[in-house]
């Protein structure tokens, strides 16, 4: 137990390491629903790399976290930022954002979006990384 307890306190001290970019990147506010003034933590987009890198990072408000990580609360109406947030010039951005329109593809605005949506294919392969 201690060995996995200790890995999981390292692993969270590097994503806190990343903390600074993350900030300037997203000048302070979720990278998903533009949310500022709220706390915000680190959120590294699956699969996982080791070592993890700003890149493969998000920085989320706790509402977006909770709704990504707990699919039976999310709430559609909150996830109508993505109609921004799929058009983002950060990778880890349009991932998570079309993985979380299809699994909101019951809302036909989110169907629609996603298909107009234009992914590269580095990011397309990413996007089906974790299905």
């Amino acid at each position: 137990m201690a060995k996995g307890y200790d890995e999981n306190q390292q692993q969270k001290a590097r994503l806190n390491f990343l903390g600074k970019d993350l900030v300037r990147r997203s000048r302070a506010k979720c990278e998903l629903c533009e949310a500022d003034g709220v706390k915000l933590t680190v959120f590294e987009v699956p699969p996982e790399s080791d070592p993890a890198t700003a890149d493969r990072c998000l920085f989320l408000c706790e509402t977006c976290r909770e709704q990504i990580e707990n699919p039976k609360r999310m709430d559609a109406d909150h996830w109508r930022c993505l109609n921004n947030a799929v058009w983002s010039e950060v990778p880890a951005v349009q991932v998570i954002s079309a993985r979380m329109l299809k699994r909101l593809s019951k809302e036909h605005w989110a169907k629609e979006l996603l298909e107009q949506a234009y992914f590269s294919e580095e990011v397309d392969a990413w996007i089906a990384a974790a299905e």
